[in-house]
């Protein structure tokens, strides 16, 4: 039995919210793709019968895909942080949503082919950041002119210059 999760993670898609999720379930682990519900009638973003709704876990955080129409647009306010352990995992996720038809942007962020945000994070900076001081400042610094996170520049900066 499929049950809604007390809180759930609500995301609004024009038409295509299954597969949506579907890409999401192949993509990550601890991911799947639950109940789909179709509408039971006419509504202002579709028609009776259509996917209406879609239950889906993206990395284990519950969420429901809600097929609503064009209204919408999914924006950088809210956006999925992936934690990856090395450049293979980092290239392994970026790859996916770049290469399925979504869009790169700076600092780790990219957009998924619906326009949600994910934000392809490595260890290895976020630590960094949690250091503070000097640390954080050469590893923040070298984010800020990439794109898809570099792993072997963020801990060159780390490191920090040569003596």
């Amino acid at each position: 039995m499929n049950t809604i999760k007390k809180n759930t993670i609500c995301l609004w898609y024009e038409c295509d919210a299954e597969e949506a999720a579907h890409f999401y379930a192949r993509t990550f682990p601890d991911s799947s793709v639950g109940a789909v519900h179709r509408a039971p009638a006419d509504y202002p973003g579709g028609k009776a019968g259509k996917v209406l709704t879609v239950q889906f876990t993206v990395c284990g955080i519950p969420c429901m895909g809600l097929n609503g129409g064009s209204m919408f647009k999914h924006n950088e306010a809210f956006s999925f942080q992936i934690a990856t352990d090395d450049q293979a995992e980092t290239d392994k996720y970026w790859d996916a949503i770049v290469g399925n038809g979504g869009t790169e942007s700076a600092c780790g962020w990219c957009k998924d082919k619906w326009g949600l945000s994910w934000q392809i994070t490595p260890r290895a900076l976020t630590d960094a950041m949690t250091k503070g001081g000097e640390i954080a400042k050469r590893a923040f610094a070298a984010m800020m002119d990439m794109r898809k996170i570099d792993v072997a520049k963020i801990e060159a900066a780390i490191r920090g210059p040569s003596n």
